[in-house]
């Protein structure tokens, strides 16, 4: 297992720190803000600890209050709203220096029987044939922004595959609303669902709200755009590996009032859709930084 997979797991390894609280921490490595998918791991990681190992999470809905600042440890206090016979629920706080940035909701179920159905996995490209974070890094290397290039060598931890690495450069147009990324896991992961739920937590905000600027010929990386998470949701429907490939199919339906809607189905590579995601977010233009001199 790779250093950077090591180092992921850590990061959702919380600290017990009194009785429903847990403290988590930044790799040293982070950006200006604390990585939004980082927040709902490892708010997810809190709640879990608190429900029994039989009841695995099957929804989590949450708010970016305020930017995280990750050089200051993130304290989770976890309320536990509900214990019933089938369902648990429970809500997470988190803070720093004793202002709330982060707030979450998570349910969590016994296993059922029930119905079954589910959408079709999108036509997409096998992971084998598409460039990997390297490729991609040198193929754009002369256009992509330094930020960019800074979050394709920070995800070490993932084996991230673009089906049009394309869209992670600037274009002059208007593109598509859709985009389509493999994901997994470089290196095994431990059986336990848990671990798997939490590590899907994170990476389910990864490259989401780039999706909502595709059609404008933007991306996230572009200096006259302010980009930031609002709220997210997500339905874990069936068992998964987080070390097997995984298909994220993302959308972007809607764009108004510095505000886009965001969409994502996840299918594991036999086909099987095992969660869902919504989040809205920031998406406001600025004006352009000033040049140098």
């Amino acid at each position: 297992m790779s250093g950077p997979t090591l180092d992921l797991l850590a990061l959702l390894d919380l600290q017990t720190v009194g009785a429903d609280l847990f403290r988590g921490h930044s790799p040293p490595d982070a950006g200006k803000q604390v990585y939004g998918g980082q927040a709902v791991a490892q708010a997810l990681v809190a709640a879990t600890r608190t429900v029994p190992a039989d009841r695995p999470a099957h929804s989590l809905h949450a708010y970016f209050v305020l930017a995280g600042d990750p050089r200051t440890p993130i304290e989770y206090a976890v309320e536990r709203v509900r214990d019933g016979k089938s369902f648990t629920t429970r809500r997470c706080v988190a803070s720093q220096n004793g202002r709330t940035i982060f707030t979450m909701e998570a349910s969590f179920q016994v296993a059922e029987e029930g119905f079954e159905h589910a959408v079709a996995m999108p036509e997409a490209p096998p992971p084998e044939v598409l460039p990997d974070r390297s490729a991609i890094a040198e193929r754009f290397q002369d256009f992509l922004p330094k930020a960019a290039r800074q979050w394709l060598e920070r995800a070490g931890a993932l084996d991230i595959r673009v089906v049009l690495p394309e869209s992670l450069a600037p274009r002059a147009g208007p593109s598509r609303t859709r985009q389509f990324i493999w994901l997994r896991l470089n290196g095994p992961a431990p059986a336990d669902q848990a671990t798997h739920a939490a590590v899907l937590a994170y990476l389910s905000d990864m490259t989401l709200l780039n999706t909502a600027l595709l059609a404008h010929g933007r991306t996230i990386f572009d200096p006259c755009v302010q980009v930031a998470s609002l709220d997210h949701a997500l339905w874990l429907h069936r068992a998964f590996r987080v070390d097997d490939w995984l298909l994220y199919a993302q959308e972007s339906p809607s764009a108004s009032g510095a505000r886009a809607l965001t969409r994502g189905e996840i299918f594991t590579r036999d086909g099987r859709l095992v969660a869902s995601v919504a989040q809205e977010g920031l998406v406001r233009r600025r004006a352009p930084p000033p040049a140098p001199g």
